[in-house]
């Protein structure tokens, strides 16, 4: 297959730093690579791809998901399942590493075809070999951009970072190229500062970025302050949920440079609490938006945008109904997409590779179809994405210039993926609480 791509005569919505929006352009890769953005461009043995009525914008950064949890989609109607400190662990306790791989698999394309082309991958399963190879090798099979983010969550200090350094030896360069490795911590304020320096100044000193959930829960006690004050917050610090952080914690969060990614779907449907998204806004804080798990939340970033302006649109009519005075502005599609794409790319470190068509970027992109009836005429081209599509707009997908999606379709095996993963549903539905599998499913 040639290394060039010409996607041509599309709306393209760049979202970059130097590159402007156009109503109608080109975008050439090579290589992997943003080539060049503009009108009438012209590229000889480059595979041609006819963009008319679409739009062609940057692939979608799910900034945090848990995909072993995919298999349990869209069974929230269980009321027990939305409690995180009961039925996760429970769940967790029925899979064995063969579940993980087809769990997370499918997770994983399932977020192909919904246009995303990163995934953070919160892995805290256990932090036993099999579990981590099992879920390495899912992300190697599904072929998009991944960070996977062990978790130390039941392992003893250090044990984690030990892990994860094992997993950086074993990825190789094809595969190192599209995934990164994160340390998870599985609770900011849980921890002691002197458990969480030693754990996080040796992920740092591994070159590792921290992800940490923090403010998840209302009653837990918060240190905020203490952790920046030791020098552990900081621009290499992606802070998940963030949901009961008050006030001067959110100062702290915007004082120390770290960065926030929330997913406002799976909050509001869980019962953690509404995202703090004024206070974000508030601070000049550019929030990341992630899935979470689809549990009792949808699996696409177009629902992920919509929840996120919906809930910022309540917030401030409600203050004008009250008679309050001085209501800030109303979230704005320009911004909300950029959350999806720039800033989810700039919190987890990926700013300066992906979420933008810039050139030299990465060449992830998704192709979306603008002359489907539900967004049909198209007045203005980001509202159309934010407010009106969702994934039956989603055509092509690529990652490094490489097609995953094309017209509607899956390039890989999907079939399989999907096999293996009802195969894993039942086991685990009929499976009792804490017996996981003793059938290994093939991961090749």
């Amino acid at each position: 297959m040639t290394s060039k791509v010409l996607i041509k005569g599309g709306v393209v919505l760049s979202l970059g730093a130097e590159t402007p929006n156009f109503e109608e352009a080109d975008v050439l890769i090579e290589g992997g690579r943003i080539l060049e953005v503009g009108p009438s461009l012209r590229a000889r043995d480059a595979e041609l791809i006819d963009a008319a009525d679409s739009i062609v914008m940057p692939g979608f950064v799910d900034a945090h998901r848990h995909a072993w949890l995919s298999i349990f989609r869209n069974m929230g109607a269980d009321d027990a399942l939305l409690q995180q400190s009961v039925a996760i662990p429970d769940l967790a306790n029925r899979l064995g590493p063969d579940d993980v791989y087809a769990s997370t698999l499918v997770g994983l394309i399932g977020a192909i075809e919904t246009g995303i082309t990163t995934v953070v991958d919160w892995s805290d399963m256990l932090v036993d070999e099999p579990y981590i190879e099992a879920t390495l090798q899912a992300h190697i099979d599904a072929g998009l951009r991944t960070v996977l983010v062990q978790s130390n969550v039941g392992a003893e200090s250090g044990s984690a970072i030990d892990r994860i350094r094992s997993l950086t030896d074993r990825r190789g360069p094809s595969v190192e190229a599209l995934m990164t490795v994160a340390f998870g911590e599985s609770s900011l304020e849980a921890r002691d500062v002197a458990a969480l320096g030693q754990d996080w100044m040796a992920a740092r000193e591994a070159g590792l970025r921290v992800h940490a959930h923090a403010g998840v829960e209302a009653d837990t006690p918060r240190n905020i302050s203490e952790h920046t004050n030791s020098g552990l917050l900081g621009p290499d610090v992606t802070l998940i949920h963030c949901s009961h952080l008050g006030e001067s914690d959110l100062d702290t969060v915007k004082d120390s440079g770290a960065r926030v990614v929330f997913a406002p779907a799976s909050e509001m449907t869980r019962g953690l609490g509404s995202p703090p998204v004024q206070e974000l806004i508030d601070r000049g804080i550019r929030p990341g938006l992630g899935v979470d798990n689809e549990i009792a939340s949808p699996g696409d970033m177009f629902a992920q945008m919509r929840a996120a302006i919906s809930i910022q649109h309540a917030v401030l009519f409600e203050s004008k109904l009250a008679g309050k005075a001085g209501v800030p502005q109303l979230l704005g599609t320009r911004e909300v997409i950029r959350w999806a794409t720039v800033d989810s790319a700039t919190a987890i470190g990926l700013g300066s590779t992906v979420g933008r068509l810039d050139p030299g970027m990465q060449a992830d992109v998704v192709v979306l179809r603008a002359d489907r009836a539900n967004i049909y005429p198209i007045n203005d081209p980001i509202g159309a994405v934010v407010w009106g599509m969702d994934t039956s707009n989603v055509d092509s997908v690529f990652v490094a210039g490489r097609a995953l999606l094309r017209d509607g379709n899956l390039v890989g095996d999907a079939s399989r993926a999907r096999a293996l993963a009802l195969e894993v549903s039942r086991r685990a539905a009929a499976r009792p609480s804490g017996e996981s599998s003793a059938d290994q499913v093939a991961l090749s």
